[in-house]
């Protein structure tokens, strides 16, 4: 099987995409490539990761973290129990959807030295608030997300969750997961190959990754019209 990942390692969907293929053992090779880029006839919204298969393209992580679980049992992505395996997708998507997406209104202030409304943070302050609870009523961490064996669930824990703690902590001053050591999370899941791997290809990818931003952030140079000749 080949299968060919596109996208960036600062992403942190992307590495959640990489995290499947790693842990599965599946040959793959990597195409960097940033948003503007992206060829819509792989990804119609231009977003990353995406992936070229040998039957096609397939986009959006989770439903890549998917067909690798699915294309490789073995890996045990997920539980053979259906109940279980429903559990460890309900965690995925509180994770992705209410609380990724909601810190992920921030970034601009959080990453990027920008500057957003007081009632955009307040607001998203609230909402991450409620569902960090509810995540955290769903989760075990005991040690892994879903229990004593590692899942999807960690794929996107560990790429998520400190990107959210970072945004409370910088426009915060509050650690929205006190009630468990994120931190501690990650460097345990950082003695994992995969995970290890991935973490020193995000911080090899920060250079280039910044100088994509700043590029895509400046407004082009203004065009002077050439003088008139007689």
């Amino acid at each position: 099987m080949s299968i060919t990942l596109y996208g960036f390692s600062s992403s942190n969907y992307y590495n959640k995409a990489k995290l499947a293929l790693l842990i599965a053992g599946a040959e793959f090779n990597e195409v960097v490539v940033y948003p503007s880029d992206v060829d819509k006839g792989i990804s119609p919204l231009k977003k990353v990761p995406c992936i070229q298969t040998e039957q096609g393209a397939i986009c959006e992580s989770q439903v890549i973290v998917d067909y690798v679980a699915q294309c490789y049992p073995q890996a045990g992505l997920y539980p053979t129990n259906a109940f279980e395996t429903a559990k460890v997708r309900e965690l995925c998507t509180f994770l992705d959807v209410h609380m990724e997406l909601v810190a992920r209104r921030l970034h601009p202030e959080a990453l990027w030295g920008g500057k957003q409304s007081d009632a955009l943070k307040e607001a998203t302050k609230k909402e991450l608030q409620r569902n960090i609870k509810a995540f955290l009523a769903l989760a075990k961490f005991s040690p892994y997300v879903a229990g004593d064996t590692l899942t999807a669930a960690d794929l996107a824990a560990y790429t998520h969750l400190p990107l959210i703690r970072m945004v409370g902590k910088r426009l915060f001053n509050e650690d929205m997961f006190e009630a468990i050591d994120v931190m501690a999370y990650i460097k345990m899941m950082n003695e994992h190959p995969a995970f290890a791997k991935v973490a020193a290809d995000a911080k090899a990818d920060g250079p280039a990754f910044a100088a994509y931003i700043k590029k895509v952030s400046t407004p082009p140079a203004p065009t002077v019209a050439p003088a008139a000749t007689a």
